[in-house]
């Protein structure tokens, strides 16, 4: 297995090219969205979950940096929910093709609640962080070395850089952090005991905000934050027990979801925009998790490709905008041809549930 990761580490521009071409010709696959072709959908789940493994090995990859390499949780959050998201769409396609598409909800309703459990248990580790992909992106922005000592009690270079006096890059500082640095270093490859308690201990040193916490330094904010990303994680839950219970037909699944989606973005703006009491109790987003935020805002364009708007409206559009360019060569195949692939895609909940 370590000889696996060290080539996927060495040539992971050539393996997400791998990737890329077999994912993209899966598409291509005769009977893709046939309702009794199995194999298709099980080769997608496979490569998929190969990808997901490959971005884990990826990501954990050790830098020269010991305690920069540490990763943020003991269990792999990203790589589970990579790997249920594939794995999701075949136990669809698996339990429509043995057990209809009425009962086949049930099996999606199963896969849905293991999700929102597992993002909760992360949210929840992550000291109450905005999920960044529905989890699958790590939002851990804290940074190892700003500590005066080791764990063990020993002074690192950082203590080095702090200590020696006004002039902390002068000859002398350099020297003696760089001798610190190599010894450590030394140590730690020499005793994985204590490499493994000092990972640990670094982990355990950027201690995340408790729900406590957050309620009472953030007041109505945090604790709004709190529900519109609860509401968010819960979502896809809602929406498929509630196709469950009134049908796919049904407008009373696809307003719910809307509505409870149109909350959580709603909150997560005023919270983040307004200002409540001044600027401390404010909830202030990074970079990334405003890129999220408008990364959820554009998943209101699924809801064109669901049951019941996409068969009473989107499907007509499709179709004739289909036959219009028809006529025309090579466009025409090409529109066809998209128009197949959207309209097989729609009839696979996990292709259009955002989740």
């Amino acid at each position: 297995m370590e000889i696996y990761k060290r080539w996927v580490r060495e040539n992971k521009d050539y393996v997400h090219s791998l990737e890329s071409l077999a994912n993209g010709l899966t598409w291509l696959l005769p009977e893709r969205f046939s309702e009794s072709e199995i194999g298709p959908e099980a080769v997608t789940t496979v490569l998929g979950i190969i990808t997901a493994i490959n971005e884990h090995i990826i990501d954990t990859a050790p830098t020269q940096n010991i305690t920069g390499s540490v990763e943020p949780y003991s269990f792999p959050y990203p790589l589970c929910l990579s790997a249920l998201k594939d794995l999701e769409t075949l136990v669809e396609v698996v339990a429509q093709h043995y057990y209809g598409d009425d009962n086949k909800w049930s099996f999606l309703a199963l896969t849905e609640g293991t999700k929102v459990l597992v993002r909760l248990s992360l949210f929840r580790k992550s000291g109450y962080k905005m999920l960044l992909h529905g989890g699958e992106t790590s939002n851990d922005n804290t940074h190892s070395g700003q500590e005066g000592s080791k764990p063990d009690g020993h002074y690192g270079s950082s203590f080095v850089s702090n200590n020696l006096g006004p002039n902390p890059s002068n000859l002398e500082g350099r020297a003696l952090s760089a001798l610190i640095k190599f010894g450590d270093t030394a140590r730690m490859e020499s005793d994985p005991v204590l490499f493994h308690r000092v990972q640990q201990q670094e982990i355990s040193r950027a201690e995340r905000p408790k729900l406590s916490t957050i309620l009472s330094k953030r007041g109505l904010p945090g604790a709004m934050f709190l529900i519109g990303e609860v509401l968010f994680i819960c979502r896809p839950l809602i929406y498929v027990l509630c196709i469950r219970k009134f049908g796919i037909r049904s407008w009373t699944p696809w307003f719910l979801s809307l509505a409870t989606e149109c909350m959580s973005n709603t909150i997560l703006s005023l919270v983040s925009t307004s200002a409540a009491d001044g600027n401390e109790r404010k909830y202030h987003l990074s970079a990334l998790e405003k890129d999220e935020i408008k990364r959820r805002k554009l998943l209101f364009v699924l809801y064109l490709m669901r049951d019941p708007f996409f068969t009473k409206y989107t499907r007509q559009r499709l179709e004739s905008t289909e036959k219009v360019l028809e006529p025309i060569p090579v466009i025409g195949f090409l529109t066809a041809k998209l128009v197949e692939l959207l309209i097989g895609a729609q009839t696979r909940y996990t292709y259009m549930s955002g989740s």
